[in-house]
């Protein structure tokens, strides 16, 4: 098979960049070879001052470099251009460079990519807990926060980490990560206290009494109680059934340094008061709590 090289964007001026980056290229491949983690290897690239290369756009305007990350770094160690390959709808072909990566060094630091991936699979696969997957925010870089947990001495160590700490060091945020059980437990404790008070059901009154109807299809006793009975019941919940409660009734969390807002959503208050309503059986059976 012919391959158009220019057709893939190679071209000789693209070619003397890539033998300019050669001793860089190789000695980045050289020391993850060394370190073994990505995230070590970005952190003494930023330190040293390496940036992305600076471009220009078609419409010729200079976009600058940025600060490399561990997306960047991961796109290097899999150029197959620094192996004097060229890749075709998936395919790599013999190109028309030298290579730069020596085929040992490539393939050393890919067994390294390779395991890495697998160990981040294997934790990935862990079963650990999430009660709020999903909801987190980090005011100070407006960024989600995901679970995550490390194992020592054989305990496992529950966080929520903010994601652009991930990807750009913790010390880049004020939040970084916190304590999965200490949120948690400010947030369902939050969650049932607001559940009490009279402004939550008053909005829970209106919601489920909009009707066609002049009758109201609940009062505000009924409310009242189905929202204390959640209370009564949390702590014999499964730890899925509480995930599913804090979901319907929780829209989003900001967590700040000074403090968490908890943002609850009216829609799913009425659904669950809904489910607690005095027809439901008292036990509290239809949540599927533990006997």
């Amino acid at each position: 098979m012919i391959i158009n090289f220019n057709e893939l964007g190679w071209n000789f001026r693209r070619g003397a960049a890539l033998y300019r980056e050669a001793p860089l290229v190789r000695a980045i491949f050289e020391r993850f070879t060394k370190t073994g983690s990505a995230t070590v290897l970005v952190k003494e690239l930023v330190a040293e001052g390496h940036r992305t290369k600076t471009w220009i756009t078609a419409a010729g305007r200079q976009r600058r470099g940025k600060p490399i990350d561990k997306g960047h770094l991961y796109r290097l160690l899999n150029n197959r251009a620094y192996l004097g390959e060229a890749v075709h709808k998936g395919t790599a072909y013999p190109g028309e460079h030298k290579a730069i990566v020596p085929r040992a060094l490539w393939d050393k630091a890919h067994a390294i990519l390779t395991q890495n991936a697998r160990s981040h699979g294997n934790r990935t696969r862990a079963r650990t807990p999430a009660l709020l997957k999903g909801l987190l925010r980090c005011t100070a870089c407006n960024a989600a926060m995901t679970p995550t947990h490390t194992n020592s001495r054989g305990r496992r160590y529950r966080y929520y980490i903010c994601v652009k700490s991930i990807k750009n060091g913790a010390a880049t945020c004020e939040i970084g990560s916190i304590a999965a059980a200490e949120i948690e437990g400010v947030v369902t404790g939050q969650v049932r206290r607001l559940l009490q008070t009279p402004e939550i059901a008053a909005r829970t009154i209106a919601a489920c009494n909009e009707t066609d109807g002049d009758e109201p299809v609940i009062n505000e006793r009924e409310v009242v109680e189905a929202l204390g009975r959640i209370d009564d019941v949390w702590d014999e919940l499964f730890p899925a059934e509480q995930a599913r409660i804090i979901r319907l009734l929780v829209q989003g969390i900001e967590v700040a340094p000074d403090g968490v807002d908890v943002h609850l959503r009216v829609d799913g208050i009425h659904g669950l008061a809904g489910e607690l309503m005095p027809e439901a059986p008292d036990t509290g059976t239809s949540l599927g709590h533990a006997a």
